[in-house]
């Protein structure tokens, strides 16, 4: 099987798209792969050290603050459709992928016009623009949400889950007392994103101090961008923290109780462990998708949201301890957290992707 895949802008696209590409490879040995990414942004570094065929295509997503800036990245549109063109039928693919990103939208549409079959994979409960253009042209979506299955036609929507929460099952667990916590008490883990959060980290440094005495520890990620951020910040004895980890999933599977944003690969992450969590959507998001994500799980009984405007130490803390202390809303939580994520995503996304291709 011949493949392209395009993702890109963020590891919320990325990841997922590489899952994919992992899934394809372990099924397929003698299928090829072709990543199409845009030149600017992190999949030109990410995708290639995977070992992975990359090519860039430049395009820029429209201007939501300045209209006539849009005439130039229309310009762009259209030669990224010309140059997809050119990849895709060097390429001679049996399908093309699109895992979100603006990128995904000249690839898909090009495929589309040279009559290859397509599929689009939406991480979040409200889609972005481009799979909203792109759900008129492809052959199947497939879904993180069941939330997003309203937003597309329904004979060719289907609801996989999303590709993470899959493949985290074969990452295994690495103990809290690598980070020099008691193996005996509950920790909890913060985490606002990889670079962390200008906001966030104002709130967070005043947070610390009330957790000076709590029966549970904390472990706080910052952000490789704000961890000297914290400096002048005196510590209690159950807290620790560092700027960032390459374990982040593996400390998760010895964590009691997660805070964190919204993002949908980060769901993904936490129902697919089984966590309870509290989240804090990210207000700045398009759509206010992140709020819309965490919603889906609070109705299911899978967390508490946070909303950042809220957000102090004492409103924290009494969240965690809320939820740590009454040990029957904690299962229900674990339960309910556990019974939403799909644990055979990158499996259905697989079938779907066989059944296009007619194996």
């Amino acid at each position: 099987m011949r493949v392209i895949v395009a993702a890109g802008g963020t590891g919320g696209h990325i990841y997922p798209a590489l899952a994919i590409i992992e899934r394809i490879k372990e099924q397929d040995k003698n299928s090829k792969v072709l990543y199409i990414g845009t030149t600017d942004r992190m999949e030109k570094d990410i995708v290639p050290s995977r070992g992975i065929d990359f090519v860039g295509v430049e395009i820029q997503g429209l201007n939501r603050k300045n209209v006539l800036a849009n005439f130039s990245v229309m310009k762009k549109f259209w030669k990224a459709i010309q140059k997809s063109k050119e990849i895709i039928l060097d390429f001679k693919p049996d399908i093309v992928i699109g895992v979100g990103g603006y990128i995904t939208a000249p690839v898909l549409y090009a495929a589309h016009k040279l009559h290859i079959k397509t599929m689009i994979h939406e991480q979040n409960s409200i889609p972005g623009l481009s799979n909203k253009f792109l759900a008129r042209f492809v052959d199947t979506i497939c879904v993180s949400l069941p939330g997003s299955l309203s937003y597309f036609p329904k004979k060719k929507t289907v609801y996989t889950g999303n590709p993470r929460s899959e493949e985290i099952l074969k990452i295994d667990k690495v103990s809290k007392t690598k980070y020099g916590f008691s193996a005996g008490k509950k920790l909890v883990l913060i985490v606002m994103g990889s670079l962390g959060s200008t906001t966030m980290t104002r709130k967070l440094k005043e947070a610390i101090s009330q957790f000076e005495g709590k029966s549970y520890q904390v472990l706080v990620v910052t952000g490789k961008a704000y961890y000297d951020d914290y400096r002048d910040v005196k510590l209690p004895k159950n807290v620790v923290l560092i700027p960032y980890t390459e374990e982040l999933i593996q400390i998760m599977k010895d964590t009691d109780l997660m805070v964190s944003r919204a993002g949908a690969s980060t769901i993904s992450e936490i129902t697919g462990i089984g966590l309870p969590s509290i989240l804090v959507p990210s207000p700045y998001v398009t759509h206010n998708h992140q709020y819309l994500n965490a919603k889906e799980l609070e109705d299911a009984g899978a967390c508490r949201i946070l909303e950042e405007k809220d957000f102090s130490g004492e409103s924290l803390c009494l969240a965690i301890d809320s939820i740590l202390s009454d040990k029957s809303l904690y299962l229900s939580m674990k339960r309910a957290s556990e019974t939403f994520g799909i644990k055979d995503s990158l499996t259905k996304i697989y079938q779907e992707i066989k059944k296009l291709v007619g194996e």
